[in-house]
């Protein structure tokens, strides 16, 4: 026997039927939700000191300095972990490989283009981030490794840490060649694969990408990314302002940020009376969608001397 329902009890059906498939929805496709608020710190090179590679408490030390310049901004890092591999007894102009060097050793296995070192050079200093609550970006310079494969080999040895907040690519490595120096531009396609890729190992991840030019970036694929210049040779701070508010125009509302503090600038920024400072407030004031600062390697140990450093938590 065929059974009618009334008007009234088709509409409550229809109701309790959308909660439920509301309800499923929201389980089984969870929204990212990227990092909140400000991030302010260093990046970090196997290549970049002076005099050696620093110690934990330096990086701490000094990245907890150069966050509270900024209210409200969260210690954090640039950490490369897979750098162009270059060959020493080349000549320096054909001294890259075209591989990607990870810090770390292989877990077993052939992986084209990608090469390991015999030691982890990064373990203890993620353990000591994830201690003080410190936020850490995981970067690799590709070269001509597939950056999938990358994603996949850092995120599983690191991915473990608190302190890991998502994986980023510095887009001027990307299918690097001497024809093609300043690298390969990133295609909607790619930046969906990659951001997908990275956000399977937790929601709340991003990817970011980096370079100077904003023709390198993805057309209009923006899902679970950020974008940072780290465009330089500017002959004044207006100059570097002007520049960077370009770029954090053509990409917002999506968190933009920034790497400063290069030699090439220093003519100017060493007239500053706190570099990091001035040049960060004035990002901040002129560019909204700004979520990073980062002053780099090459000149930190000028502005954190190795002995201003000090201990935090064991």
């Amino acid at each position: 026997m065929k059974t009618i329902l009334r008007p009234r009890a088709v509409l409550l059906l229809a109701g309790f039927l959308a909660i439920c498939f509301s309800a499923c929805a929201v389980k089984t496709t969870p929204v990212p939700k990227p990092p909140t608020g400000l991030r302010a710190g260093l990046r970090s090179s196997p290549y970049g000191p002076k005099n050696g590679f620093p110690n934990p408490a330096y990086w701490q030390s000094s990245a907890r300095s150069m966050a509270s310049r900024f209210t409200g901004a969260i210690p954090a890092l640039v950490w490369i972990v897979g750098t162009m591999e270059s060959d020493e007894a080349i000549e320096p102009e054909d001294r890259f490989t075209g591989r990607c060097k990870l810090s770390f050793p292989s877990p077993g296995g052939e992986f084209p283009d990608i090469v390991f070192s015999d030691a982890d050079a990064n373990e203890a200093y993620l353990e000591q981030f994830d201690r003080n609550g410190y936020q850490v970006w995981l970067q690799v310079e590709p070269a001509n490794a597939d950056v999938e494969t990358l994603i996949k080999l850092v995120l599983d040895r690191y991915g473990k840490h608190s302190c890991v907040i998502g994986f980023g690519i510095d887009v001027e490595w990307h299918r690097w060649s001497r024809q093609n120096n300043e690298g390969t531009e990133v295609s909607d396609i790619q930046a969906r694969a990659w951001s997908e890729r990275v956000r399977k190992y937790d929601p709340g991840y991003r990817l970011f990408l980096k370079h100077w030019l904003d023709s390198k970036m993805p057309a209009s694929y923006r899902q679970g990314l950020a974008f940072i210049s780290d465009s330089q040779e500017f002959t004044s701070l207006e100059q570097m302002l002007a520049d960077f508010e370009a770029w954090g125009k053509a990409f917002a509302p999506v968190p933009v940020g920034f790497q400063f503090g290069y030699p090439f600038d220093g003519a100017w920024w060493r007239q500053l009376a706190d570099p990091p400072a001035a040049i960060g407030r004035a990002i901040l004031a002129r560019i909204p969608n700004t979520s990073e600062l980062y002053w780099v390697d090459f000149t930190m140990q000028e502005i954190w001397p190795e002995a201003a450093a000090a201990p935090e938590k064991n």
